[in-house]
């Protein structure tokens, strides 16, 4: 009954904090506005889409947030696709969230395409191109090779990804598996499994941080992976804040190897047993004496129990001084374990999502307690799966399985303020990459808890079941009988081949009870779960929140061709084209579900009239905060070619798009009905 009724109370704390994190949840996401994770082009001079009357002698570009340059960041090209501009691009009166390009003089009149790539404070690469004319507009021809798109190169990018995966397991399995030890199993330091997953954690983080060094150059500048070699780019990187994140980890990784050979050298060794004290043979301490034969027997007996007692307590206070420098040990290494992991995450951390936007400093703690959280679960399951095959006691799985929850406790906390601030609304949750992404991650996360759960019951059978829940002893291999190789003895030969099995198999199934079994293998699964949990981190690291971008690209390639036809409508020169882009932000006002007609006039290269209109279900025009107009070339990877809107009445805007070459184009409105409702409908159309 009493275990009945501690289990109901464990089941109601577990509810009231899965019922507050939700209402945090809530709340946070309720108020949340639009979060930009990634720099964003403000402004340009010249003027996106405009005219100026005389060449200007530079091109300067304004983003939201700092950025990095490279000596072909900004490129700018004439209507023949040449380009002319002086190259090596710099921040504009040291400015670190500009780029400024110098132009050629003697500049004819038409229309320039301009083509920029640059690196957000964030260490994503991003990139767009804009126009704009001299004099007035003209016919232009771009090649598609002369512009910067901000994808990176196929080969590159998956290595990159790969290595950046890697490098999160690795850093999961190395400090996991130290602090497993250090708190739960000080003893496993001495085995050879765990010295194996020690040093495979940190030989796989200094790989794949030499390898993510290496590839950075490429990834940013788009180039193959040949130029992952090449020290011009290396160096580049390096001045970067990733590339100082990257070297610190690489110097604190040599700390980490020191670390680890004191760690193996150290609390590996046995304490130093208690020696016991030499007795007479007839079992009493030399110098205690012997009792007088013709003695009483009772005050003898009295006497001897007092003095049995009295080196029991001695005992214990010898056993407890044998393992004070043990305990010294375990608590040196744990600061100094700590300060390694801390500065490990802050390599990350610094130079990634929480080193930018709103609230860095408390985004950048959160980030780290996030990472360690993470590392003690997960690489704390790896060292718990050798611990099983040891044969480890239940004392050590209970104590793990408690830190175990204070780690997903600080992991759901972290998450969720991480989230609220990536997503900043609901919409976003399905409408972005981010956070579709996010979401697999929580049902990844669900699955380990519920194996988690599942792991929990299997470790109550083993607390019930005393022969099980003491730790095995290391089983002692038979000493090899030396034979002759041409020994022609059958039973000599059957004995040796006994003894190589017993040598090959021997820890193999060391403790494995049916109860240590089951336990295994649910760990096994819930690391499994955890490596998928890792890739998909990686795979957020890399995506950039709500970008209209992405959006476009994606609705693009979701329009195919039926028979070989056109995938869009196809527009004759100098007609009028309407295009009607149906939304519905999800939101609550009048204005968060209609229609946005976009016209344009008169539908060809160069400069076209564009009139935007956004109308209610029922017809009448409506008005919102904040509304965007952008054209995207994604065959040419030419865009998002955003349109300077003015205001003609409720509902009602327009403007001058340069749509310089022919091909499918993709046209999006990004409407903002509310705060927090959002949406970007998008339609594909044909020019030429």
């Amino acid at each position: 009954m009493q275990s009945a009724g501690l289990e109901k109370a464990t089941h109601r704390r577990i509810a009231g904090v899965l019922g507050m994190l939700g209402a945090l949840l809530a709340l946070m996401l309720a108020g949340a506005g639009p979060a930009s994770a990634h720099a964003t082009l403000d402004s340009t001079d010249p003027r996106q889409n405009s005219v100026v009357a005389t060449a200007p002698q530079a091109v300067t570009l304004t983003f939201s947030e700092s950025v990095s340059l490279s000596g072909d960041s900004v490129r700018v090209l004439d209507p023949a696709g040449q380009a002319v501009d002086t190259g090596n691009p710099a921040h504009a009166d040291g400015k670190g969230n500009t780029a400024r390009v110098g132009l050629r003089g003697g500049l004819a009149n038409g229309t320039y395409t301009v083509a920029w790539r640059a690196v957000s404070d964030d260490s994503h690469p991003v990139g767009g191109a804009f126009t704009f004319s001299i004099g007035a507009p003209s016919d232009t021809s771009v090649s598609a090779t002369a512009l910067q798109g901000a994808e990176a190169d196929g080969l590159v990018a998956f290595l990159y990804g790969t290595g950046r995966t890697v490098a999160y397991t690795a850093f999961a399995l190395l400090v996991g598996v130290a602090a497993f030890v250090l708190i739960c199993w000080p003893a496993g330091t001495a085995r050879r499994r765990v010295q194996r997953l020690l040093m495979t954690g940190w030989t796989a983080l200094l790989v794949s941080t030499v390898a993510v060094l290496m590839l950075r150059g490429p990834y940013e500048r788009g180039s193959g992976v040949g130029q992952a070699f090449d020290l011009s780019l290396m160096r580049a990187t390096l001045d970067e804040r990733i590339g100082t994140a990257l070297a610190a980890r690489l110097l604190l990784l040599a700390a980490g190897g020191v670390f680890l050979s004191l760690l193996v050298g150290q609390l590996g060794q046995p304490p130093r047993p208690v020696v016991p004290k030499p007795r007479d043979e007839d079992g009493s301490e030399g110098s205690k004496g012997s009792e007088d034969a013709d003695g009483p027997a009772g005050p003898a007996v009295s006497e001897e129990a007092a003095e049995d007692a009295e080196d029991a307590e001695l005992r214990e206070l010898e056993r407890r001084a044998a393992e004070r420098p043990q305990r010294e040990v375990r608590l040196g290494l744990g600061v100094a374990g700590l300060v390694l992991a801390v500065a490990l995450s802050a390599t990350w951390v610094g130079a990634d999502h929480a080193s930018v936007g709103i609230q860095v400093w408390l985004a950048l703690p959160l980030g780290i307690l996030h990472l360690l959280a993470m590392a003690l679960w997960l690489g704390g399951l790896a060292a718990l799966l050798v611990a099983l095959r040891e044969g480890v006691g239940a004392e050590v799985v209970d104590r793990f399985s408690r830190i175990a929850f204070g780690a997903v406790a600080v992991l759901a906390v972290t998450g969720i303020y991480q989230s609220w601030r990536g997503l900043g609304s609901w919409g976003a949750l399905t409408g972005t990459e981010y956070g579709r992404l996010l979401l697999v991650k929580s049902g990844c996360v669900v699955a380990m808890l519920g194996v988690a759960w599942i792991s929990r019951s299997w470790l109550a059978r083993l607390r019930s079941a005393p022969a099980e829940s003491v730790e095995v002893a290391p089983a002692e291999l038979p000493e090899p009988v030396a034979v002759a190789t041409h020994s022609e003895d059958p039973v000599r030969q059957a004995q040796l081949e006994r003894q190589r099995a017993a040598l090959r198999s021997a820890g193999r199934d060391r403790g494995l009870t049916p109860t240590r079994a089951g336990l295994r293998r649910s760990v096994l699964v819930e690391a499994l779960v955890a490596v998928a949990v890792l890739v998909v981190t990686t795979m957020l690291t890399n995506s950039p929140p709500g970008r209209v971008a992405g959006e476009l690209k994606a609705g693009a390639a979701a329009a195919p061709a039926a028979g070989g036809a056109p995938v869009a409508p196809q527009t004759e020169p100098g007609r009028t084209v309407e295009l009607k882009l149906p939304y519905d932000t999800k939101g609550r006002t009048p204005n968060a579900k209609g229609t946005a007609t976009v016209t344009l006039n008169p539908a060809r290269t160069g400069p076209n009239e564009v009139k935007l209109t956004l109308d209610s279900a029922d017809g009448q025009p409506v008005d919102v905060p904040e509304v965007e107009l952008a054209f995207t070339l994604p065959d040419r990877d030419l865009g998002p070619l955003p349109v300077a809107l003015t205001p003609e009445g409720t509902g009602r805007w327009s403007g001058t798009a340069q749509l310089p070459l022919a091909g499918n184009w993709v046209v999006s409105v990004q409407i903002r009905s509310s705060d927090i409702d959002q949406t970007t409908p998008t339609q594909q159309f044909r020019i030429g």
